[in-house]
């Protein structure tokens, strides 16, 4: 299926000339003159990729109105603006609104072509993304979200940091079986030595005790490592 492009260009003529040039590309374009015909249409029905003009007819500005109505809508459609106007001030104003792109019309056709087409893979992609559920490790009293990187005691946030979340993902995967430094070090992707692998299983440790008093997850195996409490599994 064809990707559908909504252009939003009020220069009949530079409209038409883009309009052209992408349909000979592959892509169904649907185009707009001014801001407010375009958001009565997309905002019934978004299209794969939008490309905006800043200033539409009697709008200096209508274009960010458009591109800011359209993020609002959705947080993943890829939009460009392509404009005249290229300061600084302007280029940052649309990228701030959620543009994920601001070219100027004197790019190559080519190069603006090549521009949409990895934005358009780059939001195929996240898609995809989305559709996979996360990857979820229920430990009893424990989940841990590791797409998310996110982890909670009795369904109440644990706020770990990225090294201490992957030693304790480490800790979990076998419940009852003994995770040695060495092991947690190279789970974590850091080189530390054993105090402060130490003192980060007591973080951790510490960071359970806050929300829960008799926290014991994690138990130690004096002189081996740690593991996870495998009655809580």
């Amino acid at each position: 299926m064809k990707k559908h492009i909504a252009l939003i260009e009020d220069e009949p003529g530079i409209r038409d000339n883009y309009r052209a040039a992408f349909e000979r590309r592959g892509y169904h374009v649907a185009t707009y003159g001014d801001r407010p015909s375009a958001w009565q249409v997309l905002r019934q029905r978004l299209p794969d990729l939008a490309i905006i003009d800043v200033g539409l007819g009697d709008e200096p500005e209508g274009g960010f109105a458009l591109c800011q109505a359209l993020r609002d809508q959705s947080a993943t459609l890829p939009i460009i603006f392509l404009t005249a106007r290229d300061s600084d001030i302007d280029t940052v104003h649309g990228l701030r609104l959620g543009a994920d792109d601001y070219v100027t019309k004197d790019m190559s056709l080519d190069h603006l072509l090549a521009r949409i087409t990895a934005l358009l893979r780059r939001a195929e992609a996240w898609a995809e993304a989305l559709q996979k559920p996360d990857e979820l490790v229920q430990r009893g009293r424990m989940e841990m979200n590791v797409d998310r990187m996110t982890v909670s005691w009795e369904q109440q946030p644990v706020d770990l940091t990225v090294t201490e979340f992957w030693m304790l993902h480490s800790l979990v995967q076998h419940p009852g079986h003994v995770r040695s430094r060495e092991q947690l070090m190279e789970a974590a992707s850091t080189v530390l030595d054993d105090n402060t692998v130490t003192s980060h299983i007591k973080r951790i440790r510490r960071k359970f005790v806050q929300l829960d008093a008799s926290f014991d997850g994690i138990q130690t195996a004096y002189g081996m490592g740690y593991r996870w409490n495998a009655r809580e599994v």
